[in-house]
C-alpha cells in the first residue's frame, strides 16, 4: 500500500470535521431524550451502533479493505473494549439526558487526562511529574465544574448530581476503553477495531431491550437513525485525520467541541452555561494542550536521540 503523505493542513481539517460531527450527534441524542417519551441510554446506544455500521462498511469496501479490514487476531480483546466503551456511551448518553449540553461536554473532558493515569497503572508507561501536575491541574478544573453539586451552592438537585456522577463514571469507561485500544492496535488495524466495537455495542445494546424501549415518533426515530449514520462518518474522518497527520498536531482540536456545545447549547436547548462552568471547562483545556504539547516535544527529542544514535534520556 502507498503510504499517506503528510499533509497536516488536511488532517487538522477533517480532525475538526470529525469534531463537528460528533457534537452534532450528541446533540441528536440529547434532543431523544427530551419530550414526553424519552429515548432510554441503552436504545439510544443500539441505534448509535447499528447505524453505524452500514457507514463503515462502506467506507472499507470503497478503501479496498473490506476483508483484512474485518479480519481479527484478538477477538476477546475486541469484545473487552466492547464492554467498556459501550458502557461509557451509554454513560456518556444518559449524562446528557441529565445535564446542560455544555457541561455534559466539559466533563467529559476528564477523559483523556483519566487515560494518563490509567495508561500508569494498567500499561506501565512511565508518567512524569510533568503531566502528573497537569492531570492534577485538569482534574481541579473537573472540579470546578462540579462545585455547584460538591458545595450546594448555585444550580443544584438530585437529577443534576445524578448526571455529574453519571458523566464522571462515562469519563472513566472512555479512558479505559482507550486502554484496551492501545494493546489493540498492536496487533489489529484501526479498520478491525472500529468495525468490531461498533458489531459489540450493537449487541450489547440489545440486552437492555426489556428494561423500557419506547416507539419513537417519526421525528425522533429520524433523529436516532442519523446519530448512527453521523458516528460512522465522525469516526472515519477521525481515522483518516491521523492518516494525514500526527496526534499532537490533531489532538488539541478535540477542545474545539466545547465553542460548538456553547453555541448548540445556547441555540437549539436554551442553555446557557454558567461562568463556573466555563472557568472549569478552560482549565480542564489548558491541562490537555500543554500535556499535549510537552508530549510533542519529547517526541522530537526522541527523534533527533535516535538519529544521532544515543539512547533515549
Amino acid at each position: 500500500m502507498t503510504p499517506t503523505p503528510v499533509s497536516p493542513l488536511r488532517g487538522i481539517v477533517l480532525k475538526c470535521i470529525s469534531v463537528t460531527v460528533f457534537t452534532v450527534m450528541a446533540a441528536l441524542v440529547k434532543a431523544t431524550s427530551l419530550g414526553d417519551m424519552p429515548v432510554p441510554p441503552g436504545q439510544q446506544v443500539f441505534f448509535r451502533s447499528f447505524f453505524a455500521l452500514p457507514v463503515i462498511l462502506l467506507w472499507l469496501v470503497i478503501r479496498s479493505e473490506l476483508r483484512v479490514g474485518l479480519t481479527t487476531f484478538r477477538p476477546m480483546g475486541h469484545f473487552y473494549r466492547g464492554i467498556v466503551g459501550t458502557a461509557a456511551m451509554g454513560f456518556n448518553f444518559w449524562a446528557l439526558s441529565l445535564l446542560a449540553f455544555p457541561e455534559a461536554t466539559a466533563i467529559g473532558y476528564a477523559a483523556p487526562l483519566m487515560v494518563v493515569i490509567f495508561a500508569g497503572m494498567f500499561l506501565g508507561e512511565n508518567v512524569r511529574a510533568f503531566r502528573l501536575g497537569m492531570v492534577a491541574m485538569g482534574l481541579a478544573g473537573v472540579l470546578i465544574v462540579l462545585s455547584p453539586q460538591l458545595t450546594g451552592v448555585g444550580p443544584s438537585d438530585p437529577a443534576h448530581m445524578l448526571g455529574a456522577v453519571v458523566a464522571l463514571m462515562g469519563a472513566s469507561c472512555a479512558a479505559l476503553a482507550q486502554i484496551f485500544v492501545r494493546k489493540l492496535v498492536q496487533q489489529e488495524r484501526t479498520s478491525a477495531i472500529v468495525f468490531w466495537f461498533s458489531v459489540t455495542s450493537t449487541l450489547l445494546s440489545l440486552v437492555t431491550l426489556p428494561f423500557g424501549w419506547v416507539m419513537p415518533s417519526g421525528s425522533t426515530l429520524a433523529m436516532l437513525v442519523m446519530t448512527g449514520i453521523l458516528g460512522g462518518l465522525g469516526q472515519i474522518f477521525l481515522t483518516s485525520s491521523y492518516r494525514f497527520a500526527d496526534a499532537s498536531v490533531v489532538a488539541p482540536f478535540d477542545y474545539a467541541s466545547m465553542i460548538l456545545a456553547v453555541l448548540i447549547g445556547w441555540t437549539v436547548f436554551g442553555e446557557m452555561p454558567t461562568a463556573t462552568v466555563l472557568g472549569g471547562a478552560s482549565v480542564v483545556i489548558l491541562a490537555g494542550v500543554l500535556i499535549i504539547w510537552r508530549e510533542h516535544k519529547l517526541g522530537l527529542e526522541r527523534t533527533r536521540q535516535r538519529r544521532a544514535g544515543t539512547p533515549p534520556g
